[in-house]
């Protein structure tokens, strides 16, 4: 272990992205006057720009809507290439004390113990900030893990748990064995993180190979436990108003579910600007419209 936990975060967030979305990321910031954006998803893993770029748009002062992230989806005309973002807006402030785990919310620091880019900085003291939030999700997660994970196993047994756990609280429809894919397309993110994380908060353990048994009292156990079921209670209530208010507030949405359902059936349904303006009114029609095609495609 002779790279450092800080090291190891600082470094991951330093991955190389191409410059499409390194320019995607600087026009969002100057648009929003953001501090920070960072980028993560399948599309930082494998590198490609096809499907939907993830962008997590981090902003100064405090969080100005009681339920965040925002969410939009935008199109982007470069050269001949289109390419599709979907946007998480939300305050530097807040998403600091998600990471850290202060609020009941699991989705920061479920995400962002996940790999990502940090691509636009503002300046040093955003980029430091946005390094230590990162750094405290994991430290975090790492905790959950420790207390929702087998009494002892291998590191990504106790991953494994956690992530189940996070989806059942968070009331996402995964397919089975949805933390196995997250572990293995990682594994190189993940792989000598759990321990790093576990030194970093001063959570002994004891390791025989593979083999880490996190060393927690039986009081301490029992508190992590007690703050994981508060979470859990509240997990399910959180993202449904999410998903509620996404209805209503999600810039794009219109774009967003015509660019989908054309890549997923061939489909192509027109984006007038009523349906744009007032998706949930439009829905009816657009319905209707989808039933004509299908059966047209028989």
């Amino acid at each position: 272990m002779s790279e450092t936990f800080e090291q190891r975060i600082a470094t991951s967030l330093d991955a190389e992205v191409r410059a499409e979305v390194s320019e995607y990321a600087d026009m969002l910031a100057k648009e929003a006057g953001a501090r920070a954006v960072l980028f993560y998803g399948s599309n930082l893993r494998t590198g490609s720009l096809e499907g939907v770029l993830d962008f997590y748009v981090l902003l100064p002062g405090p969080q100005a809507e009681r339920v965040w992230p925002r969410v939009s989806y935008r199109e982007w005309q470069r050269g001949d290439q289109m390419l599709r973002a979907k946007i998480a807006t939300m305050s530097l402030q807040q998403f600091i004390s998600a990471a850290s785990g202060e609020s009941r919310d699991t989705t920061i620091w479920t995400r962002f113990v996940q790999p990502s880019a940090l691509v636009f900085a503002q300046d040093a003291a955003a980029r430091i900030d946005v390094v230590e939030a990162v750094q405290a999700a994991a430290k975090t997660a790492s905790k959950f893990a420790a207390a929702l994970g087998p009494i002892a196993g291998k590191a990504e047994e106790f991953w494994r748990a956690l992530f189940q756990a996070t989806y059942r609280a968070e009331f996402r429809v995964e397919k089975p064995g949805r933390e196995d894919s997250i572990l293995s397309v990682n594994s190189a993110h993940f792989d000598g993180l759990l321990p790093l994380a576990w030194l970093a908060q001063s959570l002994e353990f004891d390791r025989d190979g593979e083999r880490l048994e996190p060393q927690l009292a039986v009081k301490k156990r029992q508190e992590i436990l007690r703050q994981w079921r508060r979470r859990e209670r509240v997990g399910k209530a959180l993202n449904i108003l999410r998903l509620a208010k996404a209805t209503t507030t999600f810039d794009g949405a219109a774009r967003y579910g015509a660019w989908k359902l054309e890549r997923h059936t061939g489909i192509q349904l027109e984006v007038t600007p009523f349906r744009e303006k007032h998706p949930l009114l439009a829905m009816p029609g657009a319905a209707w419209e989808l039933w004509r095609a299908k059966r047209n495609q028989r």
